[in-house]
């Protein structure tokens, strides 16, 4: 049940620069290598994060009790929403993104790795991830689920065009329009639910 409640915090880790960043490297020259070197950038950095949090939690639980983790992923996840909604209005790409198109795989792993690793919201979400599972004494391994669907998410837009050829092409932009406009909706929703369920469990 831990495994299956912090999934979809996977979007959270996504939305933002770091979908947008994968769109355009989807669609640059060189974009099968380009996108798997971001993806293995965005593994080692969510990797580490969500096991430093998920050992910090492991002792804090153990010291502190239940209710001292309950407080700290309450607190993260708070800031995260409050994160995502101050950027909201962010409507434009950054200017660097347009660069990604001439990438190479050593510049898009190491943007993977800094977008999915120093990110605020990525590192407030990763900590959140790895104290819930601390705090449900899930094993260590329970964060390679939440892991993989996160980069899954990063590998999406890439993968129409092995199936779509110039289609995808054409329909990657549109995606990324949504999601620069609406994907801090979807964040919001999902960080208010586990807000509500990481506040019940303090509660009880």
């Amino acid at each position: 049940m831990g495994v299956a409640k912090v999934l979809p915090l996977a979007f959270v880790m996504v939305a933002g620069p770091q979908i947008l960043s994968a769109v355009f490297l989807a669609t640059s020259e060189n974009w099968r290598k380009n996108s798997a070197a971001f993806v293995a950038g965005a593994a080692l950095s969510v990797t580490a994060l969500v096991t430093v949090a998920y050992f910090l939690g492991t002792g804090a639980d153990r010291s502190g009790g239940d209710h001292t983790v309950d407080v700290i992923v309450l607190v993260l996840l708070s800031a995260a929403a409050v994160h995502v909604f101050l950027t909201r209005k962010t409507s434009k790409p950054p200017r660097w993104m347009g660069s990604l198109q001439r990438a190479t795989p050593k510049k898009a792993f190491r943007l993977g790795f800094l977008l999915l690793g120093v990110f605020p919201t990525d590192i407030l979400t990763a900590f959140a991830v790895g104290g819930t599972l601390a705090r449900d004494h899930d094993p260590w391994w329970h964060v390679l689920p939440f892991v993989l669907l996160t980069l899954l998410f990063l590998a999406l837009p890439s993968l129409p065009l092995v199936f779509m050829g110039e289609r995808a092409e054409r329909l990657l932009p549109k995606v990324r329009d949504w999601m620069n406009d609406n994907s801090w909706i979807t964040s919001e929703i999902v960080l208010a639910l586990f807000i509500a369920l990481t506040a019940k469990s303090l509660a009880g």
